[in-house]
């Protein structure tokens, strides 16, 4: 499949960057590997994507997760502030 897509993009000067290039494979029982020219993308079991997290799970637990643990650790840091007279 990315075959078809990298050399699609490819009069256009567009490439795919192995390196970079990470597999999200959602809700699926495939195992296979996903290579491209060769070489086999790295399969990863989430990722942050425009500031979310998405997961292989779909859902969004990760993600709000995360955010609430950054709003607790930022309140921790204003509680002197608050109890402060």
């Amino acid at each position: 499949m990315l075959i078809g897509i990298s050399s699609m993009y490819y009069p256009v000067r567009f490439s795919i960057h192995k390196g970079k290039t990470k597999v999200l494979k959602f809700k699926t029982e495939n195992s296979n590997p996903i290579t491209l020219d060769g070489e086999t993308l790295e399969d990863v079991e989430s990722f942050t994507y425009l500031g979310s997290i998405i997961d292989e799970q779909g859902g969004s637990n990760a993600d709000v997760k995360a955010r609430v643990g950054i709003a607790r650790a930022s309140f921790l840091q204003l509680k002197n502030v608050w109890n402060s007279k």
